[in-house]
């Protein structure tokens, strides 16, 4: 009953400047993406109101040429208009029941050996490959439709990252909430970013 979201946010997706402008311009539509470690399931990626923390992300993905999203000649960010619509949004209680309960249809209805896991990368503790997340919501959303249940349009979900923000706090350096786009009707635009102008108010 809850689960729609009423109105507009902000949303913001790094990569690169050639592939930001094609989208701007119509001439090609956001690419959805499809890994199964995508970590809220398939669909297009925005990081909710924090343009920095896409720039700082496909600054980083420039440094590994060898990933989804091709390489990145000059990393750029675009912000779109977005209406979550009918949301699973892991915010909220019921819905991580929701998926706690697909955990558990899953876990017994399958390989024990080729249950998919999380997992981090290198030396660090967070797990970026979300391959048990991902396919979890994606088994959640296939039920859905077996039973004839409407779809979600979006899934919204916290995620700590990083190193503590201050000793003993409980706060990560790259702490945010992101977005999962399943129905592309939910973007209602794609803007530039602009950048604050320090001149007003002028004094």
């Amino acid at each position: 009953m809850y689960s729609t979201r009423s109105g507009l946010i902000l949303g913001f997706h790094g990569c690169d400047e050639s592939v930001a402008m094609k989208v701007l311009t119509g001439k090609a539509p956001m690419k959805m993406s499809t890994n199964d470690y995508d970590w809220l399931g398939h669909g297009g990626y925005f990081w909710e109101n924090s343009p920095s923390r896409a720039m700082e992300f496909v600054m980083h993905l420039q440094k590994f040429p060898n990933h989804s999203k091709g390489k990145i000649e000059k990393p750029a960010v675009i912000g779109a208009v977005i209406d979550l619509g009918y949301c699973l949004d892991l915010l909220d209680y019921e819905n991580l029941q929701m998926l706690k309960l697909t955990y558990e249809l899953m876990l017994s209805t399958s390989n024990i050996a080729d249950f998919p896991e999380n997992k981090s990368i290198g030396g660090i503790g967070d797990l970026l490959l979300r391959e048990l997340d991902c396919a979890l919501i994606e088994t959640l959303h296939r039920l859905r439709k077996v039973y004839n249940h409407p779809p979600f349009d979006s899934v919204r979900g916290v995620f700590p990252e990083g190193k503590e923000l201050y000793p003993n706090a409980g706060f990560r350096e790259k702490d945010h909430i992101q977005i999962c786009i399943r129905n592309p009707n939910c973007i209602k635009g794609f803007f530039l970013p602009r950048k604050i102008d320090n001149d007003f108010p002028k004094v």
